[in-house]
């Protein structure tokens, strides 16, 4: 059992289990979700909202997405009365950074040498750091980037457009000189000499090290057609971007190209501000491959509703300017959109091909190949995040990418702890969201190829489960206004077990969902 308990000045989140009572933080560190609407299972916590785990006893984060763990606070029984001791700032900050270590010496170094070289500074690239750090690793690191700022948050980009890099920031400046982690910005890498162990900077800079990251992310993908390098044509892929977009959209007329969770999310934002919205997709439906078309067709519906216009099962095929500003967006269908802004959003490709000649092992698309420990083929380099493909034990073991904010997180400290030899292998069920129009998908799992899709609730509502099998086998689940079920569902199969349609449960499995009784998924067994 779980329960919020107020403590005067700040709430702790007071579990009971197997007897045992524990105090923590009662609101995930990532967004402040409330905690006691999270799953309780086997000595953890999951969020509600986007997955984070966190171990009862010690408040440790154990499983992403944020940085910081929970406070813990003290539990004595006292004559059947529980009793909980806690310090006044630990309840208001309602967080806890873990303990780190520092560089030792660090006027003795070399500038152009580190032990450790982290090239992107994502999720992947400072959890690496931060873990690092955390179990005690007292020589140099430097992080490089290619943006301007330190790390920040990217998923807020397409979901808080307005929001300023400081706002979004996932530590501040302090942080990093505190804790000796250099992060180098505007740098590109242009090249890696695996033999010399040596960086090769786009300026001619060279840096060596002794243990490398590859954490580069995608790169969005630019459209074909003619006209695309004209102005106020975007790719979101900075907040000045993000912040650019808003400001040029106001009041004016939108098209967004490609129904992504990006065009989306973009979409949405720009509702309210734009005078209209036009989303050009491919597909039929959006998030067709992704949440199947039942869902996708919800969705629609859910952004005509909001007045966005769709164009789909077609293409652009020229965008025109007027004094050399984008006026029109012409269509393969003969339609002619007046755009006054242009987001595009059809994909991305791994920031991989500085890496072609290395030597280092990227499969046919550009992913960078790595084992479960994040090792690439060459000792000493690993590699994280959007950019790589990965055994996912989930799907027995299949190789895939997962370029998913969630994954990143994971993927760096797994990463940190195969650089110090700790031998962890990656163990993780995959986790995202979407946010439109105040509401939310949450979705769990790897559901690459499912064949059917099981509901629950109501798809016209917005009110709805559902549960992507495979060969009969639950591979993964999306939900809307359903809280905490994909979160359940996630403890299931992280703890290795599956959910099936045909076994003797079948009855029950249906029986269930005609019910609204999701009672069977936290039962004994299968």
């Amino acid at each position: 059992r779980m329960r919020e308990v107020d403590l005067g000045c700040g709430k702790a989140l007071l579990i009971k289990e197997n007897g045992e009572f524990h105090a923590v933080g009662h609101k995930c560190p990532h967004y402040g979700a409330p905690l006691v609407k999270g799953v309780l299972s086997k000595g953890r916590v999951r969020c509600p909202w986007h997955g984070a785990c966190f171990n009862i006893s010690t408040g440790d984060i154990e499983d992403f997405p944020g940085l910081d763990s929970l406070p813990r606070f003290q539990v004595k029984i006292e004559k059947e009365k529980v009793y909980i001791r806690a310090s006044k700032q630990a309840l208001q900050t309602q967080r806890r950074t873990k303990m780190m270590a520092k560089c030792i010496s660090l006027s003795n170094y070399n500038l152009s040498s580190t032990n450790v070289l982290i090239i992107g500074a994502g999720a992947a690239g400072l959890v690496c750091a931060e873990t690092l750090r955390q179990e005690g690793f007292s020589d140099r690191i430097v992080m490089c980037t290619m943006d301007r700022h330190l790390p920040y948050d990217r998923p807020k980009l397409s979901k808080s457009m307005d929001s300023h890099p400081e706002q979004i920031a996932l530590r501040p400046k302090e942080f990093f000189c505190t804790y000796d982690i250099e992060v180098l910005t505007e740098m590109q890498v242009a090249a890696v000499d695996v033999k010399s162990k040596i960086a090769v900077f786009k300026d001619g800079f060279k840096m060596e090290y002794n243990k490398l990251l590859i954490a580069t992310g995608n790169t969005p993908k630019a459209l074909s057609c003619k006209g695309k390098e004209m102005e106020n044509v975007f790719n979101i892929r900075t907040p000045e971007d993000a912040n650019r977009v808003v400001k040029l959209a106001t009041s004016k007329n939108v098209v967004i190209v490609g129904a992504s969770f990006l065009g989306m999310e973009v979409a949405a934002y720009l509702t309210e501000r734009a005078h209209s919205v036009s989303v050009v997709e491919l597909e039929e439906v959006p998030f067709k491959k992704f949440f199947g078309e039942r869902v996708g067709r919800a969705v629609m519906k859910m952004f005509e509703n909001n007045r966005v216009k769709f164009y789909m099962q077609t293409e652009v095929s020229e965008l025109r300017e007027q004094e050399g500003k984008l006026k029109e967006v012409v269509l393969k269908s003969g339609k002619v959109l007046r755009a006054d802004v242009c987001v595009v959003g059809v994909g991305a490709v791994p920031a991989t091909g500085f890496l072609k000649q290395s030597g280092i092992n990227i499969d046919s698309k550009g992913f960078v190949v790595v084992n479960k420990m994040m090792q690439t083929n060459i000792p000493g380099v690993f590699a994280a995040g959007d950019a790589v493909t990965f055994p996912l034990a989930l799907r027995n073991n299949k190789k895939v990418n997962v370029p998913h904010w969630q994954m990143a997180h994971m993927h760096g400290r797994i990463a940190a702890l195969n650089m110090l030899a700790h031998g962890t292998e990656i163990s993780t069920v995959p986790y995202l969201w979407t946010a439109m129009f105040g509401k939310s998908i949450r979705y769990a799992g790897h559901g690459e190829g499912f064949d059917d899709v099981v509901f629950q609730g109501d798809l016209d509502e917005l009110k709805f489960v559902a549960f992507y099998t495979k060969s009969d086998e639950v591979v993964a689940v999306a939900s809307m206004n359903y809280d905490p079920i994909v979160s359940k569902v996630a403890e299931v199969l992280a703890a290795g077990r599956p959910i099936r349609k045909q076994t003797p449960h079948n009855t029950v499995f249906f029986l269930s969902f005609r019910t609204g009784d999701m009672s069977w998924l936290t039962g004994k067994g299968s």
